[in-house]
């Protein structure tokens, strides 16, 4: 095996997860981009290592990440001496890939899966500890594969060659304060849920029976405009005492695909109750 399959093994495995979703990330000079998604069992990953390094020589960047809830956070843009005070602190990574020279990504394993909301606010407060990039905080970033090139026009060398993303650490273990950390991070998230469900109970102690999504989007007053339909839905449902979860199910009741992927579809779902939660609760202060 060469350097680029002894590192993609590394890496892969020290990660641990059933199947990954690989990113293949083009931009030309005018700002678009192209992505080639895949989703590989780890087999197939490594079975696909000389196709993805023939891409990476053609200017794809090649990124990971888990498929589906996992145990894992990525904390992007890292420096040096982060890592030693997260190691210092017991939080070991499971993972750490040196993407350009002095900057890191680590992956941290946790003790268990988490669920979406909980691994989003715990990839959040990690970035916020240990100063890494909070705009890559979130349950589903992709972070790079170590063993191929950074193809980003600001690392290009003086030779016209890029550097390599090298892994520099497959531990591959749970992080030491695990335990203690996740149970804060359930316990903030379970403290902000229940505060958001007693404004609901408290402004319709009896609700009655709801309209639905369904008849805001037959509504005529919304010509089609299902954005607009689902928004108001969401400041509707909202009011009327339905928690966050129960107005995102519904929005996704219709076929989102336009938004984008599956990360894109999610961030306009979430963008989409968090304005109607602003509005209802600016609404009832004053």
């Amino acid at each position: 095996m060469d350097a680029t399959d002894v590192a993609v093994r590394r890496q892969v495995t020290a990660m641990g997860v059933a199947a990954f979703e690989v990113g293949l990330l083009k931009t030309d000079g005018a700002g678009g981009s192209v992505m080639i998604p895949r989703v590989w069992d780890q087999e197939t990953l490594l079975r696909s290592i000389s196709w993805l390094r023939f891409q990476n020589m053609h200017g794809y960047n090649i990124y990971v990440r888990p498929k589906g809830e996992h145990d894992l956070s990525l904390v992007d843009d890292l420096k040096r001496e982060a890592i030693e005070r997260m190691k210092r602190e017991g939080f070991q990574p499971a993972v750490l890939v040196e993407t350009s020279r002095g900057n890191f990504q680590a992956w941290l394993k946790h003790p268990a899966v988490l669920p979406r909301q909980v691994s989003t606010a715990a990839a959040r407060e990690l970035a916020v500890r240990f100063g890494g990039d909070p705009g890559a905080a979130d349950w589903r970033h992709f972070g790079r594969l170590g063993g191929f090139t950074n193809r980003k026009p600001k690392h290009e060398l003086e030779d016209g060659r890029f550097p390599f993303a090298r892994v520099v650490e497959d531990l591959g273990q749970r992080y030491a304060a695990g335990q203690a950390f996740v149970g804060e991070i359930e316990r903030k998230v379970q403290d902000l849920l229940s505060k958001r469900e007693q404004v609901h109970r408290s402004a319709h102690p009896n609700p009655g029976p709801l309209k639905t999504i369904d008849s805001f989007r037959a509504n005529p007053v919304y010509a089609g405009d299902h954005t607009r339909s689902d928004l108001a839905y969401a400041i509707y449902a909202l009011a009327h005492g339905s928690s966050e979860r129960q107005v995102g199910e519904a929005i996704r009741t219709r076929d989102l695909r336009h938004k984008g992927n599956e990360k894109r579809q999610d961030q306009y779902v979430e963008r989409t109750v968090n304005k109607a939660l602003s509005m209802v609760t600016h609404g009832r202060e004053r």
